[in-house]
């Protein structure tokens, strides 16, 4: 009995690998269902282990169809159910329950599966039947696709993003008055006065924010695999690209980027255009930083295993947003050159520069790539220009009236504040300007022989400074005065001194540099002295009085205390309303004048005052103690003229 069950037990199992066997066979010959079918009987009358083959025909047969009418079922449910047009968005398996859609993506898959088999793709009527299923099912998805994009975009919080901005530099602060109205001649100076050049804002490396809801990114990703699979994935990357570059569109226009064209944006007013430039800069960090980093993520997550999809969606959906900011950089990397502009340019090219490196990993577009790298090159050479238009200007510049108090000269203050902020950009100017290097070469021959290894943009700098120099020296000629003449050399180098050793310029320029010019506003004092106190103190030498101290004659004496006061007088009349803005300069100057005066004036007034103070009218003569000359010398150089109204006379 034993023995009887184990052949029975053994007979089973071979028949099932033979009906297995025999089902395979037939399955690969990939022929039309009805052949298999006799293939299959044919079988069955060598083997009777094939006996139950036809039943089994049936069933496997009857199992399918069964499954394919319950998937078709749900997709054509759901098809006439949303049949209404105007309905049709609003009444989608996600929209009413999660469950249901879950029913209806597993139609899908199951639809899918069947097509695949070969059972199935035998048949024509099914095949006619699943295709059209497949293609209501793909149209289905692409809506719910589109919907759920549009409803889960999230709404730019730029506010937000501001307040997470990190300020990192405000400067060029022309403030004070120190670009003059009046200096109309050095291009639109009034642009920047009173303001600040603001650099903008630094991102922080952890800022991250969700462009689409997170709960939709798992269904949109279930939709784009079905899309995928089914061979829809051009029509799921054209739906995905198109909602999200017009998300992307709408976040520029959050941030203040308008679509212009190159013409339009060089007919912009300076004012406006620089408001723009601001924007377009902080646009460019927010966008490359937050936004596409924010876009490849979420395709990294919807198409995931699906790496060349990704990359053609990511590409699609950015390429919109990224050339109309390279569009607007190279409206103004051709746009007209003016000094005002540099700073702008600079910003701009450095935050472009920045944003390539984080464009080039995560674009594969080599076309757009070229683009950004196209607009960076046009912004360094505009720079470039825009700096030598500079140069050009402070060389050029002939304003012919003169500073009336011998001030510091409005260029002066323009360049020394325009340098000083230039020195921000050392890097960026050091990159640019290192092609044009041999070129100046020449013009430095004359300077100081540490400045032969420096970088191309402190030789550059030299260059200008150089410049405003020589331009000073031939404003300093229009003044007749030869002591204003002085005091205008005075106050502008030491301006300019005082610039580059209170800023980064002062590491650029070195030491020997600020000392040298410190020697020359020593000498420039010295030649004030000079030209101005020389007849003063003359008077009050002894030469020509005759005689001793006791038998001079009073008439000389009286003449030459007469002209000391004539001078003195006339100075202060004049000089008090001379301008020295420099505290400390102005301190020495009147200690440099009374050490020459004072003393000389003492000693003359004490070897023949006594002669003139017996007389009558004495007070006519000697007006001032030297006390009071002291004092008097302390309103010279305020910008502010006096006349001395109240002399103290002596009485007889």
């Amino acid at each position: 009995m034993g023995t009887t069950t184990t052949t029975t037990s053994l007979d089973a199992g071979g028949e099932d690998r033979v009906m297995a066997a025999a089902q395979q066979i037939v399955k690969s010959l990939n022929t039309a269902k009805e052949v298999r079918e006799d293939m299959l009987l044919i079988f069955s009358s060598f083997d009777n282990r094939l006996s139950n083959i036809t039943n089994l025909i049936k069933k496997d047969s009857d199992s399918t169809g069964v499954r394919f009418d319950a998937a078709e079922k749900v997709i054509l449910r759901w098809d006439s159910s949303s049949s209404n047009p105007d309905t049709s968005c609003h009444s989608l398996p996600w929209e009413d329950s999660p469950h249901e859609a879950a029913e209806y993506l597993s139609a899908v898959d199951e639809i899918l599966k069947l097509v695949v088999d070969v059972s199935i793709r035998s048949d024509n009527e099914i095949m006619d039947r699943a295709e059209a299923a497949v293609q209501l099912a793909m149209s289905r998805l692409e809506d719910e696709f589109r919907l759920i994009l549009i409803r889960n975009t999230v709404p730019l919080d730029a506010e937000g993003l501001y307040c997470s901005i990190r300020r990192v530099s405000l400067s060029f602060a022309v403030n004070e008055g120190e670009i003059d109205e009046e200096f109309e001649s050095f291009g639109e100076v009034d642009s920047v006065r009173g303001c600040f050049h603001d650099r903008g804002a630094s991102l922080g490396d952890d800022l991250c924010v969700d462009l689409i809801n997170a709960d939709a990114v798992v269904e949109l990703k279930e939709i784009a695999d079905r899309m995928i699979r089914s061979g829809y994935e051009k029509e799921c990357v054209q739906t995905y690209s198109n909602v999200r570059r017009d998300a992307l569109d709408e976040y520029l226009v959050i941030l203040g980027v308008e679509k212009l064209s190159i013409e339009e944006v060089q007919k912009i007013e300076w004012k406006a255009l620089d408001e723009k430039m601001k924007k377009w800069i902080l646009a460019i960090k927010i966008t490359v930083r937050v936004l596409l980093s924010g876009e490849k993520r979420l395709c990294d997550q919807i198409f995931n295993g699906f790496d060349s999809i990704k990359e053609i969606c990511f590409s699609e959906t950015a390429k919109g947003c990224v050339m109309q900011l390279l569009n607007f950089g190279e409206a103004v990397a051709i746009g007209k050159r003016s000094s005002e502009k540099l700073f702008r340019i600079l910003d701009m090219y450095d935050v472009l520069a920045d944003a390539l490196l984080d464009l080039e990993m995560m674009i594969t577009d080599e076309f757009l790539c070229s683009e950004a790298k196209g607009v960076l090159s046009g912004l360094g050479e505009a720079a470039k220009g825009t700096f030598v238009e500079f140069e050009n200007a402070v060389k050029s510049e002939a304003s012919k009236k003169p500073m009336q108090n011998g001030e510091i000269h409005p260029l002066t203050r323009y360049v020394m504040n325009y340098v000083k902020l230039l020195v921000d950009y050392s890097k960026t100017l050091n990159l640019l300007l290192e092609s044009d290097e041999d070129e100046e070469d020449d013009g430095l021959q004359s300077e100081d022989s540490e400045l032969e290894t420096t970088t191309p943009f402190a030789k550059r700098l030299l260059l200008l400074i150089s410049s405003l120099e020589s331009n000073l020296e031939e404003k300093s000629k229009l003044y007749e005065d030869g002591a204003l003449h002085c005091i205008f050399l005075m106050n502008n180098i030491l301006y300019i001194v005082q610039k580059v050793k209170d800023s980064e310029l002062g590491k650029l320029l070195g030491d020997n540099w600020v000392r040298k010019r410190r020697g020359q506003v020593r000498q420039y004092a010295t030649n004030y002295l000079r030209a101005c106190w020389m007849k003063a103190l003359y008077c009050l030498k002894d030469e020509g009085i005759g005689g001793s101290s006791n038998n001079a004659s009073k008439v000389t004496l009286k003449e030459r205390f007469k002209n000391f006061n004539a001078f003195f007088e006339e100075i202060y009349r004049i000089q008090t309303g001379w301008k020295v803005p420099d505290p400390q300069l102005r301190e020495e100057l009147r200690i440099s004048i009374s050490e020459k005066v004072i003393p000389a004036y003492r000693s003359f007034m004490g070897r023949f005052g006594s002669q003139l103070e017996s007389g009558r009218n004495s007070g006519k003569y000697i007006k001032y103690t030297p006390e009071d000359l002291e004092n008097y010398l302390l309103d010279l150089f305020e910008g502010s003229p006096l006349i001395l109204h109240h002399m103290r006379r002596k009485n007889s």
